[in-house]
């Protein structure tokens, strides 16, 4: 599989990973690592966290960048 974002442009890049949100194949120089909350445990008590991660592609990445950014304001 080759980048879309790669292709777009005429070029031939392997992909190391499937953007989260649209499907999209990264290559090394267009994949964004975003980081994430996840909670896990039972619904009674405390629940456990543990970050985890997500490959998305640029486009994906700028249009969740204002989200993440709000819910993570005070």
């Amino acid at each position: 599989m080759h980048c879309l974002d790669c292709r777009t442009t005429g070029t031939n890049s392997p992909t190391v990973g499937v953007c989260q949100s649209c499907g999209a194949g990264v290559c090394a120089t267009h994949a964004r690592i975003a980081t994430r909350s996840v909670r896990r445990g039972s619904l009674i008590g405390t629940p456990a966290e543990a970050q985890a991660r997500s490959v998305l592609c640029p486009v994906c990445a700028a249009a969740e960048a204002p989200a993440a950014a709000a819910l993570a304001a005070p």
